[in-house]
């Protein structure tokens, strides 16, 4: 598929073209320009110059990445865990595309790093995406946090619950069974310990 008809690579672009426009008032001609390119080199040069605007560099992380250039991956990890959850979904395609073996590390670190829950969602989310093997045990653990009735990072929890019952994996057990009184974990917990394998 070329980029240009790429849907997560369109809506990327409407995105970053948006937020110029609401923060400038007129989208620059080298938006256009890097935006119509899939140059590598020129796409490297973009995520490795000094001073480049955050929109440059999602934009050449992006590319690369769905590429299968291996130079995208610092940047991805880094905006998976930006504060803009929109940047960590089109990170978190891109990361799946690219393959690189360090991905599922890396997500497993920025999950279970409990000074950015608040950004954990989408690295979540790309655990179970992987099926890796980092991702049950990481998962596991910060489920295991998040299992206070009160935890104002519930959601977190709630898509490692949702994530376990895809990976399907027995070691999830007892962390999905102590879920299942939480009144916001407990019913997508029932659900999950249904899909675990009964053979494991």
């Amino acid at each position: 598929m070329e980029i240009s008809e790429d849907p997560e690579f369109c809506s990327m672009i409407d995105r970053l073209r948006d937020e110029i426009e609401n923060d400038t008032g007129e989208v620059p001609a080298a938006f256009t320009e890097l935006a119509a390119t899939d140059d590598p080199e020129e796409l490297h040069r973009v995520l490795t110059a000094p001073g480049q605007p955050l929109w440059a560099r999602e934009i050449a992380a992006y590319t690369l990445g769905v590429a299968g250039d291996p130079r995208a991956f610092e940047a991805l990890v880094l905006l998976l865990n930006h504060r803009d959850p929109e940047r960590c979904v089109t990170a978190a395609h891109a990361l799946v595309r690219l393959g690189d073996p360090r991905t599922a590390r890396a997500a497993a670190a920025l999950a279970t790093n409990e000074l950015r829950v608040a950004y954990a969602l989408l690295p979540v989310r790309l655990l179970a995406e992987l099926r890796a093997p980092e991702s049950v045990p990481a998962l596991i653990t910060v489920l295991e946090r998040r299992l206070r009735a009160d935890d104002p990072h519930w959601r977190v929890g709630l898509a490692c619950v949702e994530g376990l019952g895809v990976l399907g994996d027995p070691r999830a057990r007892p962390a999905l069974e102590a879920a299942l009184p939480h009144p916001r974990l407990g019913a997508e917990a029932v659900r999950s310990l249904h899909r675990l394998d009964p053979a494991g």
